[in-house]
């Protein structure tokens, strides 16, 4: 049997439920997978030096896809790959401040290298209508945990992409995990695919399994419902 790729969300999707508290038993589970020869790499709208880290300590892959696809991770020499586009994300944040109200404001974060992060304040679709109307080249995204801005046709699928091609590996031997609207690029990507059953109702309907537990509990669930058939 090919060797898989779990592209595993981190927020929601391997935390203890209603926590940010990593799910150890989940965790342990990828590891023996990564052991097993499989790649797990993390694929999170947190920052890509977040999931690098936790790769590093979880004993998984040394490849992280972070800021929902704008910067990928990687190697035992930390090397960054940069997708998105940091000017064009902040020039907008500072068009939106103007144009709406300067409350409008950065979450505190990790520092982003490829993305802007805002607290979840204000209508996304009206300024995402405000932007396009302004020639923006940047979309807006909501993980449940803040607004992200990021470059146009940036997003969790197409990073997965590029981690893909740099592991040599195949789309279709990859499993993908996740809970919340910034997965669902990654899921219609991805056919493969196990939402946990906190997620958004929308992931819920395109994924091939919905879990009937949540978060990492959720994670463990769906992994073995899978055991026989994919890994």
């Amino acid at each position: 049997m090919a060797k898989k790729v779990l592209a595993v969300d981190i927020d929601g999707t391997i935390t203890l439920n209603g926590f940010g508290k990593i799910h150890l038993q989940a965790l342990e589970k990828l590891r023996n997978l990564k052991n097993d020869g499989h790649h797990v790499i993390f694929v999170t709208g947190r920052s890509s030096i977040e999931a690098y880290f936790l790769s590093i300590f979880g004993g998984l892959t040394l490849l992280g896809v972070g800021e929902n696809g704008g910067c990928i991770t990687h190697g035992e020499i930390m090397t960054h790959k940069m997708i998105g586009d940091k000017n064009e994300c902040q020039n907008a944040f500072s068009y939106l401040k103007k144009s709406l109200d300067e409350s409008i404001k950065e979450k505190p974060v990790f520092p982003r290298l490829t993305e802007v992060v805002l607290d979840r304040t204000f209508d996304i679709k009206n300024a995402q209508a405000i932007l396009d109307e302004e020639g923006f080249n940047v979309g807006l995204f909501d993980s449940g945990y803040a607004y992200h801005i990021n470059s146009r046709g940036v997003d969790k699928g197409s990073g997965l992409i590029k981690a893909l091609e740099m592991l040599n590996a195949d789309l279709e031997d990859t499993i993908a995990l996740g809970d919340s609207e910034t997965d669902v690029p990654m899921f219609r990507t991805v056919k493969n695919n196990i939402a946990v059953n906190n997620s958004i109702p929308e992931l819920k309907e395109i994924a091939k399994i919905v879990t009937t537990k949540n978060s990492g509990e959720g994670l463990l669930e769906g992994l073995s419902m899978i055991s026989d058939q994919f890994l």
